[in-house]
């Protein structure tokens, strides 16, 4: 130690900080690394070599000049090791970050492989001279400041010299590899490196001037040594306290080049090899921070105060309880912000309320809350959409747009869904031009595949999304497009079942009404004239309208085509339904069917196949009512089959399209209705139609 009382005590606690975080860094890459590759053995491994360097420093500060002895002269061997080692590993690892040994023909590779060989061999030779020729002076010699015994060029000890240009060259080396990094392989990496970039290059910047100041205290060292002329103690006094505040400046630059290096790792997620940053990692690097200042400072001081050892041992209990308290408190803190954030999606949707309404349209589930609340609470984006794709769409409907006000006239999704292949795809830059400035796609997915996409802007704060809220925001998002098509779907079967209901009892007071009113009388007074026996013909003719009404009121009861779709099949039922009942609604009927189309067709389940055939069948019958735009304009049909993992029917007309002036059509309630039945089974129900074009109705039901 240098004697003066704050000097000291601020180079400990600075040495403590150093070797805490520096551990705590090495262990979190090792730890948290998706896949443990060379490079991520390589910066772990260098970490810990930098956190051993300061723990023979610190042993070492312990010691003033009259404590030297062999155990500290082992602490100074040792920790000359790291000091050799880390410049080289670094330039090592910033060239396995920017790809190096990715690929041997890009512009990196070619431009630092020379430089790259040249570095090697400059580290094997300062190792094998550290290792076998005794380059350095004794701890006690340093002391004594003495610095003969070892090989020297020009009265400097050669690894003194050497050191400096070493450590430059590793250096700079390693800035020129950040400059222009190539490709990268990970999912997101370029953008990580880009974002990366300014605290690794400043860390690189930072650990230059380190080296300058080493090599230039080295330099100072032996130069006042060589010219010493006053007394020895006096000469002792003034050197140390000059070498403690070199040494306090250069382990604050180092103790400066961790910090920056662990926000790296911490926020980019540069070693780790994750695809996304994770909220909860940058917690726990603050924490790190707070304990190691915390620490460095109580320890440092109670071995600059020359404490008894329990009275040190009492200082890091209590600062250790403290901290754990406090941390518990932030836990805590924590897990109450993300409840308050996640009540909105974990909140009932009164499904069962709006399910029961007694009105005959019950009111739609508001999905909109939750859809602002994920954006402004949890992701703090600028700009959000939501849209359903695959069988759910149908009953979803349009994007959710945030904020309302943003534009969703989004193209089509096609070439963005074939880019995910895998839900462990999680997210995907796109072109903000083309996606409505949308920069990130996140894939929604369920049992059935996907369900959905989440279109994102850019954060407000301009940083990057983390893990835990594209996680967030995939399992809301997910739930939303759930929640709102089940419920779509329920409110539709509802009024389907409450149309059902009250046709039901219309049909029966009809029949009741026809058979007390009409057909009965009727009945009697055939009776009584029989009875008569006086006019028989007449008695015939009020059979004969009793019978034509009963077969009325048989006509007018739905009719079950079930047998017809298990015995002639869906496209036989198909064909037959045309032959016998609207084949005279169209001009033509043209059939594609793929030669696979009619064995795979069997396959399908009963239930999927029945409800395909009534959805074709109003298909079919709504062309035939509403699609001439007059009564002398023609009409054709076509109807094409074609296999895709399930069946997908296509029922064409050329009429007058959806949405004309000059023909009626119908509510639309029908085609909803088959939807929903034909998302019950894991199909879809798509249609097509502009005005005087004609519509195009696409049926699909999944093999199985």
């Amino acid at each position: 130690m240098t004697g003066v009382f704050l000097l000291d005590w601020a180079i400990l606690a600075v040495s403590l900080f150093n070797t805490i975080l520096m551990v705590w860094l090495g262990l979190t890459v090792w730890l948290n690394a998706e896949r443990r590759a060379w490079g991520v053995w390589l910066i772990s491994g260098s970490l810990m070599l930098g956190g051993a360097f300061f723990v023979s420093h610190t042993a070492i500060l312990g010691f003033d000049f009259v404590g030297v002895g062999p155990n500290v002269n082992f602490w100074w061997r040792v920790g000359w090791g790291p000091v050799v080692a880390l410049p080289f590993a670094w330039y090592i690892v910033i060239l396995w970050y920017a790809g190096f040994w990715e690929n041997r023909g890009t512009i990196l590779f070619q431009r630092q492989r020379f430089p790259f060989l040249v570095t090697v061999i400059l580290a094997v030779s300062l190792v094998g001279l550290l290792l076998f020729a005794n380059p350095l002076p004794s701890l006690w010699q340093v002391a004594t400041f003495s610095v003969t015994a070892t090989p020297e060029i020009a009265g400097v000890p050669l690894l003194i010299a050497v050191y400096p240009i070493y450590i430059g060259v590793c250096i700079a080396l390693s800035l020129d590899a950040l400059r222009s990094p190539g490709p990268s392989t990970r999912m997101m990496g370029d953008l990580a490196r880009r974002r990366a970039r300014p605290w690794l290059a400043a860390t690189a910047l930072v650990l230059l001037l380190i080296s300058f100041l080493v090599g230039a205290v080295m330099l100072w060292v032996v130069l006042n040594v060589r010219s010493r002329h006053s007394d020895f103690f006096d000469f002792y006094s003034t050197v140390t306290v000059t070498i403690g505040w070199f040494d306090l400046i250069i382990a604050s630059l180092i103790g400066l080049v961790v910090i920056l290096l662990g926000q790296a790792v911490v926020v980019y997620e540069v070693f780790t090899g994750k695809t996304l940053p994770r909220r909860g990692l940058l917690r726990y690097w603050r924490n790190a921070m707070v304990l190691a200042a915390g620490f460095g400072a109580v320890v440092g001081l109670a071995l600059a105060l020359h404490l008894r050892p329990i009275y040190s041992v009492l200082l890091t209990t209590l600062l250790m309880t403290a901290f754990y308290a406090l941390t518990s408190w932030r836990a805590f803190a924590e897990r109450e912000r993300y409840m308050r954030s996640l009540r909105p999606f974990v909140a009932s949707q009164q499904l069962y309320e709006h399910l029961l309404t007694p009105s005959a349209a019950p009111p739609d589930t508001d999905v909109t809350g939750p859809f602002r609340a994920l954006c402004e609470n949890i992701l703090n984006t600028r700009r959000a959409y939501l849209l359903a794709v695959g069988p759910l769409a149908p009953l979803v409907g349009p994007p959710l747009a945030y904020p309302t006000s943003a534009s969703a006239n989004l193209p089509a999704l096609a070439s963005l869904i074939a880019r995910f292949d895998s839900p462990q795809t999680i997210i995907q830059s796109i072109d903000p031009a083309h996606y409505a400035g949308a920069h990130w796609a996140v894939p929604l997915w369920s049992e059935r595949g996907l369900i959905g996409v989440l279109l994102l802007g850019e954060k407000s704060d301009g940083g990057l999304y983390s893990q835990e809220e594209i996680e967030i925001a995939r399992a809301s998002g997910e739930r939303l497009i759930d929640t709102q098509a089940s419920a779509e779907m329920a409110r539709r079967l509802m009024a389907l079942q409450r149309q059902r209901l009250a046709e039901s009892q219309v049909v029966d007071r009809q029949t009741r009404r026809a058979l007390h009113d009409d057909v009965l009388p009727r009945l009697h007074a055939a009776m009584l004239s029989l009875n008569g026996q006086n006019n028989s013909v007449e008695a015939l003719a009020l059979l004969g309208d009793a019978h034509h009404q009963i077969s009325e009121l048989l006509r007018a009861m739905p009719s079950a085509r079930a047998p017809e779709v298990a015995r002639l099949g869906l496209l036989g039922a198909l064909r037959q339904t045309l032959d016998d009942d609207l084949g005279q609604a169209f001009d033509s009927v043209t059939w594609h069917i793929a030669s696979e189309v009619e064995a795979n067709v069997l396959a399908l389940p009963a239930l999927s196949a029945e409800v395909l055939f009534y959805a074709a069948r109003e298909t079919i019958r709504n062309a035939a009512r509403y699609g001439r735009p007059d009564s002398i304009a023609p009409l054709h049909l076509t109807i094409t089959a074609a296999w895709r993992a399930g069946l997908s029917l296509s029922i064409e007309d050329d009429g007058a399209g959806v949405g004309t002036t000059t023909s009626p059509g119908g509510s639309g309630q029908g085609l909803a209705l088959h939807s929903t039945l034909l998302a019950v089974v894991g199909g879809t129900l798509t249609v097509e139609s502009e005005a005087g074009m004609g519509t195009r109705v696409v049926l699909v039901v999944p093999e199985g």
